[in-house]
């Protein structure tokens, strides 16, 4: 299928409406993406056709909804290549799936034992560990950046020793834009006999995901950061760990055989999903799946990178201007600071043009307090997004620093 970027934007009518007067320009796709309209067509459908609740039910429309929330667990796993559905854990997302997981890696963790992420996290990669340290005497230990925005990965291997129970690192950092060179990291760490996690949450939308092939113990990724709806997420285990690790949550679902003495639990990847499922949130992902794939990654990789192209050398043509994170590989993912303006008050007059960027600390805390910096204006890209956008976006800057100078 060719890129066709007019095709693409009739798919999302949400950007065809106008903020303070000015035509919409969505530069936030880093915190949320917008939603086509097969996604949304699929929701529909669900709801107006098969809603039921899945598993057990004897009645058609159990059946049927059963039948179609097991088949996005089955598209999902294809789609990231994972060796078996049974590895496929819906969640509500990256947050609940890495919670999920340092739940169920409590007895894993001794006194002592140590935990290593890298300086890029998102916090919902790092305040789990942080607690799981916290609760269990182990150590968090920090993988430093170099000056760029890139891990450093003499000092990785390094810190890799004995007592490393887990490596937990971003695929693609939210902030720098960062892609790591997650199969070299996996294979040093397999090396070492440590198991390695990746937060996919940006990763799954602009990146190609393999987890055979890269050998990734366990993958994150929330379904709302590659068109999909709020509330989906997955957790990918290779099925060798998720059998030895015990149950996160409990109650229904998740059961085998319950009696007033003992419980005994279902096989997976049910185990790990107790209560009643987002099934509709679970086919929306397969759809925004589906639809990512008909276009093609690599295409969307390539269109990106085409916009990040434009809009860095854009910005870099104003005075003051500061591009944080300048990894040779990078995702469309685009931070600045501007010397003397607050992130906030830049981002608030952008708005008032019609340009929605998010400001702040973007959830990874200590990596802006390393940087010494309050904050970043961050912009980042999606699928349809266009160089027209990425122009006026660049001029709007401009008006904004003359603006607040």
């Amino acid at each position: 299928m060719a890129f066709n970027i007019d095709q693409i934007r009739s798919d999302f009518p949400i950007l065809n409406q106008k903020v303070n007067g000015k035509p919409l320009i969505y530069f936030d796709n880093a915190a949320t993406t917008q939603k086509p309209l097969p996604v949304i067509q699929r929701l529909t459908d669900y709801y107006l056709k098969e809603n039921s609740n899945v598993h057990r039910g004897v009645h058609h429309l159990s059946q049927v909804a059963t039948e179609i929330y097991e088949n996005a667990r089955n598209y999902v796993a294809e789609y990231i290549h994972a060796e078996e559905s049974d590895e496929i854990v819906f969640t509500r997302g990256t947050t609940e799936s890495i919670n999920l997981l340092s739940r169920a890696l409590v007895p894993w963790i001794e006194a002592n034992d140590e935990i290593l992420i890298s300086a890029m996290e998102h916090h919902s990669n790092l305040v789990p560990w942080q607690q799981l340290c916290a609760e269990r005497k182990a150590k968090l230990k920090i993988i430093p950046l170099n000056e760029d925005g890139s891990l450093d990965m003499n000092f990785l291997e390094k810190m890799l020793n004995p007592q490393v129970k887990l490596l937990a690192i971003t695929h693609i950092s939210n902030v720098l834009g960062t892609i790591n060179p997650v199969e070299e990291i996996i294979r040093i760490a397999h090396e070492k006999g440590v198991p390695v996690l990746l937060d996919g949450a940006q990763g799954i939308a602009h990146s190609p995901v393999d987890v055979k092939a890269s050998g990734v113990d366990f993958y994150t990724f929330s379904g709302h950061k590659i068109y999909a709806p709020m509330g989906i997420g997955v957790l990918y285990g290779r099925k060798t760990w998720l059998r030895r690790l015990p149950p996160y949550q409990f109650g229904g679902e998740m059961i085998d055989q319950v009696s007033f003495d003992r419980t005994t639990f279902n096989q997976l990847p049910y185990k790990y999903e107790a209560g009643t499922p987002n099934v509709s949130g679970a086919l929306g992902l397969e759809a925004a799946l589906r639809y990512v794939s008909e276009i093609g990654i690599d295409k969307i990789i390539n269109y990106e990178e085409k916009l990040l192209t434009r809009a860095t050398e854009k910005l870099e043509e104003i005075e003051g201007m500061r591009i944080i994170g300048r990894a040779k590989n990078k995702a469309a993912v685009l931070s600045f600071v501007v010397n003397g303006i607050h992130p906030y008050d830049l981002g608030t007059l952008l708005d008032q043009m019609g340009v929605a960027v998010r400001t702040g600390h973007h959830c990874a805390q200590p990596l802006i307090d390393m940087l010494g910096i309050p904050g970043t204006v961050r912009a980042s890209f999606a699928l349809y997004n266009t160089p027209e956008e990425v122009d006026v976006f660049a001029e709007a800057v401009k008006k904004a620093v003359a603006m607040l100078m």
